[in-house]
């Protein structure tokens, strides 16, 4: 018999995990115990017949008793019966299935002992056996002595199942090893290997990778349909959406024109019956490279379908139960492509072309298609699908509820929402909840948040950081907007704040940047402003200085609380010491302190800040020009804010409805028609439409002076503008809208306000604005540009602007 050529070798493969198994025994208890176990009674060793010592042996790594199994293998191995590799089979074979590689080294050290030839089948098992167990390092060691065995003629099986481990284990570094050792070795590629390179390639993100698989795979192999499968999730989870989809017709003609002959193995795997011939080693295995551009391929070989014009067939003979499967799962995977890049054209064809194969939707294929449409369509089409499933007693994936139920609340449709997110029957993320929580923030309805919070509750389901952030903003302020924070309510802010953080403590989460703005937000609005300045020094020590995007909002939103509680001289030393720290101001930051400029009535201070601004690349806003202009109104200079203004609209600055109204505000207080009609034609003119504070300042101004007319007249203007905007009004929506403002019945109150309930105040206020005005008697003109009133001021914008 010949002996081990690379004995030396294989015996430093198994020395360390010998060494464990022999200094800590923690591996294979009673390690001592059993070799002192190994005589009989009579002091001689019993000579166990092969199999049975074999199947004994097997029969103890089955049930777990390791001890056992390491005594019956000595006494199998100090037999006198002469051994040879096929009496160790079986329990290198059960090893690998368990997988248990412990053993294996074990094993493998008494067949080196006994000068075994060991065989082909042997390093396949214990190589396997290695693999499955992840001692990828030892398996590497041993496939690398196997070329110098003269029995380890068939090396590809092992190398695709090294491949496949480090596939699993996500290990790039011992696969490229694994490609450099097949390289050397010129080791041929099957259909196999090339499938765990595809894995791999997905596992880097690397879609050029792909791509160079494809071009060689298709080189040797006429692909199947199992490999049309593989390269099809490959380009899925890579977002190759037109990859994918060409792949996918290719698959269809192929079982469209002719029979595939698919299988499965003992494990249930799914296998191709033709004979798999090994591709030759092309001497170049790089393309999965960790260093690769991951940038997409264009050299496609198939040739390109365009997106849109799918390929409808009918197929001949019925398909075997294998492939419909492998076809159903591949129309899944572009389905959910689809749906990852919102393309709901291609969603739809690709059902269309399922119904005409005779392919039945599953949940899955479901599940892809409302994702992909109510992304784009809104819940309303996912609704509509959601019937058809129904009709069919196909029930919705959780997932597919889950989306459901974000996209409703995103569209503020917080019953159906909530419908949704019961249906669901098992909840693993707060991502739908979450959402729902955002909903109430943004309608002002913390009561709905309580109560989906008690179901999160009571499902055990575990917030993260984001629902904090949202429960912060929700329950973080009790006065409504606008009002001022007392003693009480500071007090109940205080609590909420404290409770959210214990319950925050509960999961081990802490503050992010957006959770720790929300908490500074609350107490800013409640006026706490020493409790302000400790989370600030909070937020400092959590969060580097140098980290912009953490830190600089966070001071933002202290000064911006500051400047409205009228804490001028702090928000200037947080300022300072912000700057003198290195924290790096930026636009919000600048635009802030000008604001706590108009507060003080210091115009060169303000005017230092925009020059700071400039040096630091910010331009000036709109918003910058509405704080010089409350500077310049304090001291009611007129002349000097309308210059301002002009000079703000020859720089270009895109002026809006605030900084307008910052200064009919002033001028309505002091009675100057002049300016205020002047700024209401500039408003026109730039195409800024008015809000209720605008029709508010101008009404105001009016009925001061007795022009109870003009006030009127100007109104309705106004009015008309907030709801038309630039342009006329159809003539079927002016009969619509006329019947609710002269309707007398209740209930066209009640729909005037149906608006409001939508976030669309502006279009409330304005209907009830005209309403007022029929009800007065004014009757309702919709074309301002026909006013008297709207004629004059546009006559007058020049003359006015002249002497002014």
């Amino acid at each position: 018999m010949p002996k081990l050529l690379s004995k030396v070798r294989a015996s430093s493969i198994v020395q360390t995990l010998l060494n464990d198994i022999r200094n800590g025994g923690k591996e294979i208890g009673g390690f001592s115990q059993a070799m002192r176990t190994f005589t009989t009674s009579s002091g001689h060793v019993e000579e166990p017949v092969s199999g049975l010592g074999q199947k004994q042996i097997v029969d103890a790594l089955v049930f777990g008793e390791r001890s056992r199994a390491v005594s019956l293998l000595y006494d199998f191995s100090l037999g006198n019966n002469k051994l040879s590799a096929n009496d160790f089979a079986s329990i290198l074979q059960t090893c690998a299935r368990l997988p248990d590689p412990l053993f294996v080294m074990e094993t493998w050290k008494i067949m080196e002992e006994k000068e075994i030839d060991i065989s082909a089948k042997c390093y396949f098992l214990a190589a396997r056996a290695l693999c499955k167990g992840g001692y990828l390092k030892e398996a590497l060691s041993l496939m690398s002595i196997m070329e110098e065995n003269p029995n380890s003629y068939s090396m590809l099986p092992v190398y695709n199942n090294f491949l496949v481990a480090c596939s699993e284990t996500h290990t790039v570094d011992y696969a490229n090893e694994c490609m450099r050792l097949m390289e050397h070795q010129m080791v041929g590629k099957n259909e196999i290997t090339y499938a765990q390179f595809l894995k791999l390639a997905v596992l880097q993100q690397n879609l050029s990778a792909v791509h160079e698989i494809w071009k060689e795979c298709s080189k040797y192999y006429s692909l199947s349909v199992i490999s049309l499968r593989k390269f099809i999730w490959s380009f899925t989870e890579l977002r190759d959406l037109q990859s994918a989809y060409t792949t996918l017709q290719h698959m269809v003609s192929l079982v469209v024109r002719e029979n595939s002959y698919i299988s499965r193995t003992a494990e249930g795997r799914f296998c191709d019956l033709r004979l798999d011939i090994p591709a030759p080693s092309t001497g170049n295995l790089s393309f999965i490279d960790a260093s690769l551009n991951t940038e997409g391929s264009t050299n496609f070989d198939l040739e390109r379908q365009s997106i849109g014009s799918i390929e409808i067939s009918t197929v001949k003979k019925p398909l075997s139960a294998s492939v419909t499967k492998l076809l159903r799962w591949s129309f899944n995977d572009v389905m959910h492509a689809c749906a990852k890049v919102q393309n709901c054209d291609l969603a739809e064809q690709l059902m269309l072309q399922m119904q005409t194969l005779g392919l039945q939707p599953s949940g899955s294929t479901y599940d892809g298609f409302i994702r992909a449409i109510v992304t784009t369509r809104g819940f309303s089409d996912g609704v509509e699908v959601l019937k058809v499933m129904q009709e069919k007693n196909i029930k919705p994936h959780d997932s597919t509820l889950a989306v459901l139920a974000v996209i409703c609340s995103r569209e503020l449709q917080l019953d159906r929402a909530e419908a949704f997110l019961d249906e669901m029957a098992e909840i693993r993320s707060p991502r739908p909840y979450n959402a729902f929580l955002e909903a109430c923030d943004v309608l002002d309805q913390p009561e709905r948040a309580v109560q989906i919070l008690a179901k999160m509750k009571k499902l055990n389901l575990q917030p993260n950081i984001r629902t904090y952030e949202l429960l912060f903003s929700l329950f973080g302020n009790v006065n409504s907007p606008y009002e001022e924070g007392n003693m009480l309510s500071q007090v109940d802010v205080a609590k909420r704040i404290n409770a959210i953080e214990m319950d925050m403590m509960k999961y081990g989460l802490q503050h992010s940047h957006l959770s720790l703005k929300n908490v500074l937000k609350a107490l800013g609005t409640e006026g706490m402003i020493k409790e302000l300045i400790q989370y600030l020094h909070a937020a400092e020590n959590r969060f580097s200085r140098y980290d912009t995007y953490m830190i600089t909002p966070v001071y933002n939103t202290v000064l911006h609380s500051l400047v409205e509680a009228k804490e001028s001289q702090m928000a200037t030393q947080i300022f300072k010491s912000m700057v003198s720290s290195g924290v790096p101001p930026d636009a919000a930051t600048y635009n802030i302190m000008i604001d706590c400029c108009s507060i003080i009535g210091c115009f060169r201070s303000a005017l230092t800040l925009i020059s700071m601004m400039l040096r630091n690349g910010f331009n000036p806003q709109a918003v910058t020009l509405t704080g010089l202009l409350k500077i310049s109104l304090r001291s009611e200079d007129f002349d000097g804010s309308l210059k301002l203004l002009n000079q703000g609209i020859s720089e270009g600055i895109q002026l809006d409805v605030l900084l307008y109204n910052t200064i009919l505000q002033v001028a309505s207080e002091k009675g100057r028609i002049d300016v205020i009609e002047l700024i209401v034609e500039q408003m026109h003119v730039h195409g800024v439409l008015p809000d209720p504070s605008t029709c508010s300042h101008v009404f105001a101004a009016y009925i001061d002076h007795g022009f109870y007319n003009t006030a009127m007249e100007a109104l309705q203007v106004l009015s008309v503008r907030m709801i038309a905007g630039c342009d006329n009004i159809a003539d079927d929506k002016q009969t619509e809208l006329e019947n609710l403002i002269l309707g007398e019945d209740l209930e066209d109150e009640s729909q005037i306000l149906e608006p409001f309930k939508d976030s669309k105040e502006y279009l409330t206020v304005a209907l009830l604005q005209l309403r007022w005005c029929a009800i007065l008697g004014y009757p309702v003109s919709w074309s301002p540009s026909e006013s008297q009133w709207a004629r004059r001021l546009s006559n007058n914008l020049a003359s006015m602007s002249g002497s002014l």
